[in-house]
């Protein structure tokens, strides 16, 4: 009888090593031998170094900074194993980066979202596996299956575990987020509110407004992404002044750019809470109130129903 491992293979590129190898122990599948690495000229360069013909082939990689060198990757690497005669090739993206852009919102803008799909389809992926995408409508890109995986479940344990009996409330920190700040309030039975933010300019906010009972109630800011940082943290300081007892941000996918460990650090939240979708760097991970917590086995165990045809939609 054939093992797992004779019937798939799972491979990374060098977006997210950590998670990468995490997985593989939980799949107890060792991961596939792939040279990726760049040319002189900084041209990527894919050499897989075992059989993949007829094999169900998984390839992790997030999107992230550098997104355009991940990107690349991902791509270079789906189009080897298309190439390679693996029989299906499963691109896992644990962060799908350009999500943001992923309608018109002016004149002479593109949709790099839908772009980004159609590359990653022509690449060679047979489906996709991806985490908390910025929003929905994004699965519709695709000409191929997509499974959005959620994060909820290993933030909603962590929160479960760290808060116990103390009066809660789930804030979303704009509007777009308020069905994300629903479910998790359902599963939490909890009220929700949510904070009306008005944009200046990308990634600046100018106003806040709460919509909701923060007074005496532990806040959970939750989030899909952040990025700079700003929002939540002028969120937290809204919540404060309208009497929040304490505020604890939570988010999916820790992008943390520019000054967003500062803004962190100045801000009332008590703790950041995220996942390993993106790796933290070395002085993110120093940080006393970021609370990273691993979707390994979440993720882990989408592969092995995807490569087994059962049900994702049941893990949620």
């Amino acid at each position: 009888m054939e093992s797992l491992h004779d019937q798939m293979r799972i491979f990374a590129g060098n977006s997210n090593p950590p998670l990468a190898r995490e997985i593989s122990r939980d799949l107890e599948i060792p991961l596939g031998e792939a040279l990726v690495e760049t040319f002189s000229d900084g041209e990527i360069r894919v050499e897989i170094k075992e059989n993949v013909r007829g094999c169900d082939v998984f390839v992790i990689q997030s999107t992230c900074a550098p997104g355009n060198d991940n990107l690349m990757e991902l791509l270079i690497m789906l189009d080897a194993f298309r190439r390679a005669s693996a029989k299906r090739v499963t691109a896992v993206i644990p962060y799908y980066g350009y999500a943001r852009q992923d309608r018109k919102v002016a004149p002479r803008v593109p949709i790099s979202a839908k772009l980004v799909a159609d590359l990653i389809t022509t690449a060679g992926a047979s489906r996709i596996l991806t985490m908390d995408l910025h929003s929905g409508q994004i699965q519709g890109f695709f000409n191929i299956p997509v499974d959005n995986l959620y994060a909820s479940p290993v933030l909603l344990q962590y929160m479960q575990d760290r808060i116990g009996r103390e009066e809660l409330i789930v804030v979303s920190p704009d509007a777009g987020g308020a069905q994300r700040a629903r479910a998790f309030a359902t599963k939490l039975n909890v009220a929700m509110a949510v904070i009306d933010k008005r944009r200046a300019d990308a990634n600046v906010v100018e106003e806040m407004n709460i919509i909701g009972e923060v007074q005496g109630k532990t806040s959970i800011l939750i989030d899909d992404m952040v990025d700079t940082a700003g929002t939540i943290a002028m969120a937290a300081e809204a919540l404060v002044r309208a009497g929040a007892k304490k505020v604890i941000g939570c988010c999916t996918h820790a992008v943390l750019s520019g000054k967003a460990l500062d803004r962190i650090n100045d801000s009332p939240m008590e703790e950041m809470v995220v996942t390993d979708t993106i790796p933290l760097s070395a002085k993110m991970a120093k940080c006393e109130k970021i609370m990273p917590l691993s979707v390994a086995p979440l993720i882990g165990e989408a592969i092995r129903r995807t490569h087994q045809e059962k049900s994702i939609s049941s893990l949620f």
